[in-house]
């Protein structure tokens, strides 16, 4: 598989790691788009929302139980947002499912 993501989570590409357990592999995102500006990702391939299902959602939460530890260690102790894209017109770059953790500052309400 050609896939950046799962290519980072065997180390075959550096990354600034965040966290790591063995579901969630987490990391600084190379152009942040805000002061703290981390990926997580399941360990699992997964391509996107659309293709969460009952064999693999446990993944997901696994990733949500893992959120709040992230955003602890990376001190967002006043809110962050979660975002996740979804296929070409959700503007997903990558097409292994990823959540980005933003904060560090107080967002606008259009940040996307």
């Amino acid at each position: 598989m050609d896939c950046l993501f799962c290519k980072i989570i065997k180390g075959e590409i550096p990354s600034s790691k965040v966290y790591e357990d063995e579901y969630v592999y987490a990391f600084n995102d190379i152009n942040p788009m805000a002061p703290v500006h981390v990926l997580v990702v399941p360990k699992a391939h997964i391509k996107n929302v659309d293709e969460i299902n009952g064999e693999n959602s446990a993944n997901i939460a696994k990733i949500f139980e893992a959120i709040p530890k992230i955003a602890k260690a990376c001190s967002l102790e006043n809110g962050y947002r979660v975002i996740t894209n979804c296929g070409e017109d959700g503007c997903q770059s990558v097409m292994h499912l990823h959540f980005h953790i933003l904060g560090g500052k107080k967002l606008p309400e259009t940040m996307a």
